[in-house]
C-alpha cells in the first residue's frame, strides 16, 4: 500500500471502510479459503428490528432471499432508520460446493453513516463502480475500474456463512472495503460459546460469535494520524444451534465510524383487535 493512498484515507478519516453488512482493507490470502456448502440456500423472507445498544428501538427491516439463474442465490437486506438512513445491501452468490459471490451492491445513506456511499462489484465482469461523499458539503466522488476478487470475497454473506460453519468451528475469509477502491482484508469468525436463548416458552442454544477484520497496519496508521479508529472493532452474531442453524441477533458498527446497532429477528402479528378474538373464537 503506497504512502499516498494511506494519506488519502487519513484526510477522508478512514470512513469508506464499509463492513455487513461492511469492509475494511490490504488483501492477504493466508490461511483463506472458499467456504463449503453444507446446507444449501433457498428461498427466504424475515423481518428485523433494529436497537440501539441501550434497547431503543430505531428501525425496522426486511430480508428477501430468491433463487436466480443456474443455483445462483440473491439476498437483499434493507433497513430503514427512524433518522431517514437507508441501508440496502444486495448479494448474489452461487452454491456449488462451495460459496462465491457473484455480485454485491451496497448503499448507505443518512445520518447514521458518516460516509454516503453507492458501491457495486461483478465477479463475471470484474467491473466496479463506487460512488462515495464523506460530508454534504464535499464533492462526491466516483471511481470506476476493474479488479480481480479473491474466491472466497464474502461481503453480505455472514449469516450464510455461519450456517455453515462445522460445529464450533473457527473461519477466516475476505471482506471488500471501497478506499474508494475496492480492496480485500481477512476477516476472522470466532465462535465465542454458546448460550441460551428464549423461543415463547421454550428455551434453546444460540452459538455466538465474534467478527473480526484485519485492520492490521491500516489500524496502527491510520488510528495513530486520526486519533479516532476503534480500539476493537469487531462484530458480534448469535445463531441459533441445532441441525439448521438460524439468525439470532447481529450487533456492530454497520461503518468504520459509525454507531453500534443491534439487529434482531421478529415475527409479524396479527393486530389484537376485537375483530380478530372473533374469529378466533369460531
Amino acid at each position: 500500500m503506497s504512502f499516498s493512498v494511506a494519506v488519502n484515507i487519513h484526510r477522508r478519516i478512514a470512513i469508506t471502510l464499509v463492513v455487513m453488512v461492511l469492509a475494511v482493507l490490504v488483501y492477504s490470502a493466508a490461511n483463506a479459503a472458499p467456504v463449503a456448502v453444507r446446507s444449501p440456500e433457498a428461498g427466504a423472507h424475515g423481518y428485523l428490528l433494529l436497537r440501539s445498544p441501550a434497547g431503543e428501538a430505531i428501525g425496522n427491516g426486511e430480508i428477501t432471499q430468491v433463487v436466480k439463474e443456474a443455483n445462483v442465490i440473491e439476498s437483499q437486506l434493507v433497513l430503514h432508520f427512524k433518522d431517514g438512513s437507508l441501508h440496502d445491501e444486495t448479494v448474489a452468490f452461487s452454491q456449488q460446493r462451495v460459496f462465491k459471490m457473484i455480485r454485491y451492491r451496497l448503499i448507505q445513506r443518512g445520518p447514521s453513516f458518516p460516509e454516503q456511499i453507492d458501491a457495486s462489484i461483478d465477479r463475471r465482469s470484474a467491473e466496479y463502480k463506487v460512488r462515495s461523499q464523506a460530508t454534504k458539503d464535499e464533492k462526491e466522488q466516483v471511481v470506476t475500474g476493474h479488479v480481480d476478487l479473491p474466491s472466497d470475497a464474502y461481503n453480505g454473506m455472514f449469516v450464510v456463512l455461519l450456517k455453515n460453519l462445522p460445529q464450533y468451528a473457527n473461519e477466516t475469509v475476505n471482506i471488500l472495503a471501497f478506499t474508494p477502491a475496492p480492496e480485500a482484508i481477512k476477516l476472522q469468525m470466532l465462535f465465542i460459546d454458546e448460550q441460551t436463548v428464549r423461543i415463547g416458552e421454550l428455551s434453546a442454544k444460540a452459538r455466538h460469535y465474534v467478527l473480526r477484520p484485519q485492520i492490521g497496519m491500516i489500524q496502527e496508521f491510520v488510528g495513530k494520524l486520526a486519533g479516532k479508529l476503534p480500539a476493537d472493532f469487531h462484530l458480534e452474531c448469535w445463531m441459533l444451534a441445532g441441525k439448521v442453524p438460524s439468525f439470532v441477533q447481529l450487533e456492530g458498527p454497520l461503518q468504520l465510524m459509525g454507531p453500534v446497532v443491534r439487529i434482531e429477528l421478529v415475527s409479524p402479528r396479527l393486530p389484537n383487535s376485537p375483530e380478530n378474538k372473533r374469529i378466533a373464537a369460531n
